[in-house]
């Protein structure tokens, strides 16, 4: 796995919400590194691209109420385990559980596999709030999907968190998760 950078030279066969997620790191004036591999849709698949990016990978989760009326996207460290009565508490919504693939489409247009932060440039309608474990941010660069999950992107979490959360307007809830088992 080769550490390039920045966007594909070539963005044939690339799809529209991946170049987008390029031109929006290039609008803003953000460095990154970009690996390109074999899709990804487990942590387990994620390890050897981790290793690659030395950076902190994250598990992502789509969430939403009991009523589908209230969606989260939460970022956590792929060492830590989702307990949904922490979170809930945390944020004060109860009967939290995992959104169907087709929110993801709708809200965010990323497929399941594929979730990112960076997805949250597509939800201008602001469905979905965003909630990022404390861990998350300890780190000096953080891996994400470019809305595919054939690629991953190194960013500097700062960037991440000063820069490009920002402009895609949406607020960053910080949460705290157990290490451990669910």
């Amino acid at each position: 796995m080769q550490l390039l950078q920045g966007r594909p030279a070539d963005s044939t066969g690339r799809l529209d919400k991946e170049i987008r997620v390029y031109d929006l790191l290039d609008k803003l004036q953000i460095l990154y590194q970009r690996i390109d591999h074999d899709a990804a849709m487990t942590m387990e698949a994620c390890a050897a691209i981790d290793e690659a990016l030395q950076a902190t990978m994250c598990k992502n989760l789509l969430l939403c109420n009991r009523q589908c009326t209230e969606f989260y996207l939460l970022m956590l460290p792929g060492s830590k385990h989702f307990k949904t009565s922490v979170l809930s508490r945390q944020i004060g919504s109860s009967r939290l559980s995992f959104a169907g693939g087709e929110y993801m489409e709708a809200y965010l247009d990323i497929t399941p596999g594929s979730l990112s932060v960076l997805g949250l440039m597509n939800d201008r309608d602001h469905h979905v709030k965003l909630l990022v474990d404390e861990d998350v941010l300890s780190g000096e660069y953080i891996g994400v999907h470019p809305c595919v999950n054939t690629s991953s992107l190194r960013l500097r979490t700062s960037d991440l968190v000063e820069k490009i959360i920002p402009a895609m307007d949406h607020a960053m809830t910080i949460v705290t998760l157990p290490e451990g088992e669910a």
